[in-house]
């Protein structure tokens, strides 16, 4: 039977095992997808330990929400698809019951894409949720345009950098922050403008030099807590901030007496959205094959050391590039 990794309790990343559980039948306009590898997220983590805003029901809970594959079966009502179509999961809104931490996973018709041709399997695990958050956040909510300075935090982690990479395809100018200056010169091949490295930078100094004194029109903020005030200040009057990370556990000050538009954003306000998700779907088309949009990938473990893997993502060994996992199915698990 084919495998899938459960846990019963929260805790670290031995809490997680692997079994044996029944091909499930697609639903009514639902696919099955013979999942070929899997990128961890943070998450997947948060959701293990128990921390995750959405609340996980044990026992035998699901992890991921990224992943690749190909089309195993088609549910009644299921169009647009063929059975044997690679595909990238665009959306699990409930990995704790279908995640992608498995040999197979159900899912609507709707909430997968055509894998983007010219990525590697490994590759094509680790692109969606990096870049659908980092489109999402930056052009759907943002309104990013040509020419604008966007400010993107924690820029050496996988939505970061596909920030980067998403302002530059769009004609944007990236500004990097990092906490370590050492991360500077990969920052700037990741496709920064500028690199703002707070061990040794004022950041709103350095937005200020960066841009000419008018501040940067976009501030994405993938950190949160009191720091936030910093980029607040290093925005232009009428720019826009938008929160879409949680990376700060301390409380964010509520913004005051700024005159900016201050936005939270998480990725399935837009990842659920079918309309949105073909656009999303064409820039990410358009970027591989430009060769514009490319995610980096880290370190890759087979399926039965997914708690190896965990513990890697744990101690920050990954260097901002994703961890992938391998699914190959076993000849008996059907």
């Amino acid at each position: 039977m084919p495998r899938v990794v459960v846990f019963d309790e929260f805790g670290g990343p031995e809490v997680m095992h692997v079994v044996e559980e029944p091909v499930v039948e697609p639903a009514a306009g639902e696919v099955r997808v013979r999942i070929e590898a899997f990128a961890l997220n943070p998450l997947d983590r948060m959701m293990r330990a128990g921390t995750s805003p959405a609340t996980v029901p044990l026992p035998h809970a699901r992890l991921g929400i990224e992943g690749t594959g190909v089309v195993d079966a088609l549910g009644p009502g299921a169009t647009g698809l063929e059975v044997g179509d690679p595909v990238v999961l665009a959306a699990v809104p409930d990995p704790s019951a279908r995640g992608s931490y498995a040999e197979y996973t159900t899912v609507p018709a709707s909430q997968v894409v055509a894998r983007p041709a010219g990525l590697a399997v490994t590759e094509a695990a680790a692109v969606w949720v990096g870049y659908s958050t980092a489109y999402g956040a930056l052009v759907e909510k943002a309104g990013m345009r040509p020419g604008d300075h966007v400010l993107v935090t924690a820029a050496s982690g996988g939505v970061g950098r596909a920030a980067l990479q998403v302002a530059r395809q769009i004609g944007a100018v990236p500004l990097a922050v990092t906490r370590h200056t050492a991360n500077r010169d990969d920052l700037l091949a990741a496709g920064a403008a500028a690199v703002v490295a707070t061990d040794r930078t004022d950041v709103v100094e350095a937005v200020r030099h960066h841009t000419g004194g008018a501040g940067a029109d976009i501030v994405l903020d993938l950190v949160r807590g009191p720091g936030q005030q910093d980029l607040l200040r290093a925005a232009r009057p009428g720019g826009t901030l938008v929160a879409a990370g949680f990376l700060d556990p301390r409380p964010t000050p509520s913004p005051t007496g700024t005159p900016l538009r201050v936005f939270s954003y998480r990725s399935f306000e837009h990842t659920l959205d079918a309309v949105v998700v073909r656009r999303m779907a064409a820039f990410l088309n358009a970027g591989v094959r430009l060769g514009a949009l490319r995610p980096a990938v880290g370190e890759v473990f087979a399926l039965d050391d997914i708690v190896e893997a965990h513990r890697h993502l744990e101690r920050g060994l990954h260097a901002g590039k994703k961890i992938v996992v391998t699914v190959q199915e076993r000849r008996d698990s059907r």
